[in-house]
């Protein structure tokens, strides 16, 4: 029986999410002298930078740990500001999911404009957890690149 699970955040952001989705979409390398205790390098490892079916690896640290993240861009959607990354290589698969995927994207509403992550996942058995506490590792990023962009 498989444990497929989804787990959504969302917080408000100021700068806007074109600005975020670009960032993250064309100028990913960047992320790393924004936030460098959390994320250390995105190189692209084939296709273009930002195009779907691109592939992606990040080399960050989550929980005290140093890890890479091997990545494909699945899917964007400029208008609602989304990009889709599923992950095919690294420690998060090898060794905790049998498979995981993270959506960014944004909304407004109330006047208001929300960055929204969302995680779908496999656990391999009830004793692994839901990915709570990488989610929140990527409030932090989107926080730390809503300041950003927001200071320029």
């Amino acid at each position: 029986m498989a444990l497929i699970g989804t787990l959504i955040g969302k917080i408000e952001i100021s700068s806007g999410g074109k600005v975020l989705h670009d960032l993250l979409r064309h100028s990913a390398n960047d992320i790393s002298s924004i936030c460098p205790s959390k994320v250390h390098a995105c190189n692209l490892l084939s296709g273009r930078r930002g195009d779907v079916g691109s592939t992606i690896v990040w080399h960050f640290t989550h929980d005290g740990k140093e890890q890479t993240a091997t990545e494909i861009i699945e899917e964007i959607d400029e208008t609602n500001h989304k990009i889709v990354f599923k992950v095919i290589e690294g420690e998060i698969v090898e060794k905790i999911y049998k498979a995981f995927k993270i959506t960014f994207h944004c909304e407004q509403k109330d006047g208001k404009q929300w960055g929204i992550w969302t995680m779908e996942f496999e656990r391999p058995d009830t004793s692994v957890p839901y990915p709570t506490s990488f989610m929140d590792y990527l409030w932090g990023i989107l926080k730390d690149m809503d300041d950003h962009a927001s200071s320029k």
